[in-house]
């Protein structure tokens, strides 16, 4: 596992706590819009230097009392086996663990899940399923996906789904289909995309995101199947 990056406090990544976020280099997907090119292309990845686990646990350490969570995110988590060890080091700590992941290795999900190693799951649903591949840019177990779906349904700790809806790629059909697929839920947000000057494909960085008033038509739509649903 390769640590990219850490992020020593926010208040946006896990809901209601101060937490630190910790970002794993290396992704099996290639979505053009997403904004840590650091840490999904090989390429871009090398030119990264890695921390050290050693330098993580030492930072936790020292911040007890006042963090009171981590967030786990990527690139994606769960291409690593080693994941387990990692996250299990940090909740003997005392730390809360949130996990930001695309569903695609509901194997090592489930093991954290019924380890008790996480206490907030965020999954990322990047399309309807006849899209994903397009979405992604690689080739997609769709079944990896609906486990991890089901496995977080199953509510066996706190979860949220959400997409990001980017102009271009998905449109308010899309959603209501995304909808269909995994509904009922507890929480499912709607994420605005914002380009950024340095992307996986340099050409979202020139995409103009949807207007608000077209992402809260598409909630109106969709309030009603889950206990939470939200732009942000």
């Amino acid at each position: 596992m390769i640590i990219g990056g850490i992020q020593k406090n926010t208040l946006i990544d896990y809901p209601g706590k101060i937490a630190a976020t910790i970002f794993v280099s290396g992704c099996n997907f290639r979505c053009p819009f997403c904004y840590n090119p650091e840490l999904v292309l090989p390429k871009a990845i090398v030119k990264n230097p890695p921390i050290s686990l050693k330098e993580i646990y030492k930072f936790l350490e020292e911040r007890k009392g006042f963090l009171e969570a981590v967030v786990i995110c990527g690139g994606e988590p769960t291409i690593y086996d080693d994941i387990i060890d990692f996250i299990k080091q940090i909740k003997d700590m005392g730390y809360l663990v949130k996990l930001d992941t695309n569903g695609s290795n509901p194997r090592i999900l489930k093991k954290m899940i019924d380890y008790k190693l996480l206490d907030y799951v965020a999954m990322d649903i990047k399309a309807p399923k006849e899209k994903y591949e397009k979405l992604v840019g690689s080739l997609v177990d769709i079944e990896n996906i609906e486990k991890s779906i089901a496995i977080l349904r199953n509510g066996k700790v706190n979860y949220e789904f959400r997409t990001t809806i980017v102009p271009g790629l998905l449109a308010k059909e899309d959603i209501l289909n995304i909808v269909k697929w995994i509904s009922p839920a507890k929480k499912y947000f709607l994420q605005n995309f914002q380009p950024k000057d340095d992307m996986v494909n340099s050409r979202f960085s020139k995409i103009k995101p949807y207007s608000s008033e077209y992402l809260k038509d598409i909630q109106k739509k969709i309030v009603s199947f889950f206990d939470v649903c939200e732009i942000r």
